[in-house]
């Protein structure tokens, strides 16, 4: 069975989806680090501000992998 959606088609909807999970995960990590983080020590900020910027990437390798399929 063929996919329902050419290559462009998935590039465009995977695009809305990553601008609307960035836009979710940056509000999400920059609420918690102002709400909970200022009250921790300067090395867990760091620590935490440095984890919250390399995981956000991890949950897009499907979408991504999803995007590439079928070229």
């Amino acid at each position: 069975m063929r996919n329902s959606m050419n290559a462009r088609a998935r590039k465009a909807v995977g695009t809305f989806v990553l601008l609307a999970y960035m836009a979710i995960y940056v509000t999400v990590a920059a609420t918690v680090g102002s709400l909970y983080a200022v009250a921790w020590p300067l090395w867990a900020q760091m620590l935490f501000f440095a984890v919250a910027g390399i995981i956000w990437i991890f949950p897009l390798k499907p979408l991504f992998g999803w995007m590439n399929r079928g070229r």
